[in-house]
């Protein structure tokens, strides 16, 4: 069992088996909260008819990241590939990652509020203080207030690396600031694990031509993601739940830097496709 929970400014819906129904709740925290979400999900379609093609070209157009009141948290160095792209960007850097890396407690840190939050067709923002700057695609967990995985989204973890090279203790600057963050198209809810076979896919269009094209499963990822929640919920609650990326594993090389106008697309199967375009900020 299936759905995929899509979030408009003014309504929510639900894609089951192709089709798509509009939700009686219009609260996205009480909503993604339930005690069994997905008996929920099944009840609320339950003989109600599918929408007409055009409702659903209407409500795609209007579709915003699908967030709540939750904040956003993110792990890093949970992939070989993030550990060698984070020593590259000085020697500070790279005793600090090399250590996390082996670590048993992972890196996570706090990296945007709801209202920071860009969603499908929204901009990301480069920072006018960093001269290199990228975005790091990654699978990224949805986490009820009970502190159960509830569902999973594609997320853009916008990112300073020469901020963050200059010195580690940097980070907040370099990972967190307006838009820095991006979630979407939906949430995919489902009745079983996703498979770590999951294939994460980055693509950065500069003037209409691909200039970076990178993937990777996620069975690449060396962290147990029971491990990453459970570090995160040893000292913190959310109320209404909250919102973990896992890291990445795609990071392009040390020559490339995002500019003004580019256009970021990730994709994850069986969740869909974010794309963003990047401003300077």
């Amino acid at each position: 069992m299936m759905f995929k929970l899509y979030k408009t400014p003014t309504k929510n819906f639900i894609e089951h088996q192709h089709s798509f129904y509009p939700s009686t709740s219009s609260d996205w925290d009480k909503w993604i909260n339930q005690e069994d979400l997905l008996s929920a999900l099944k009840a609320e379609i339950k003989d109600q008819p599918a929408m007409g093609e055009s409702d659903i070209q209407k409500l795609h157009k209007e579709v915003i990241a699908p967030i709540g009141s939750q904040e956003v948290w993110a792990a890093g160095v949970t992939y070989l590939r993030s550990r060698d792209a984070r020593m590259e960007e000085s020697e500070v850097a790279k005793s600090a990652y090399d250590l996390v890396y082996e670590a048993d407690r992972p890196e996570i840190f706090f990296k945007s509020t709801a209202s920071r939050v860009a969603g499908p067709g929204q901009h990301v923002n480069i920072r006018k203080d960093s001269t290199w700057n990228v975005p790091e695609p990654e699978m990224t967990v949805c986490i009820n207030r009970r502190g159960k995985i509830i569902g999973y989204t594609i997320g853009n973890d916008m990112s300073s690396r020469s901020i963050e090279g200059e010195n580690t203790l940097y980070l907040p600057q370099a990972k967190t600031y307006e838009r820095s963050a991006a979630l979407g198209p939906c949430l995919l809810i489902q009745d079983a694990p996703l498979d770590p076979e999951t294939l994460i896919e980055l693509k950065i269009f500069r003037e209409g031509a691909c200039v970076f094209h990178g993937k990777t499963p996620w069975s690449s990822m060396i962290r147990k993601l029971e491990d990453l929640k459970g570090y995160l919920l040893r000292g913190l609650q959310f109320e209404h739940g909250c919102f973990l990326m896992t890291g990445t594993g795609i990071v392009p090389p040390s020559s490339f830097t995002l500019e003004e106008g580019d256009g970021v697309e990730i994709s994850i199967s069986g969740i869909g496709t974010l794309i963003n375009p990047v401003k300077r900020h």
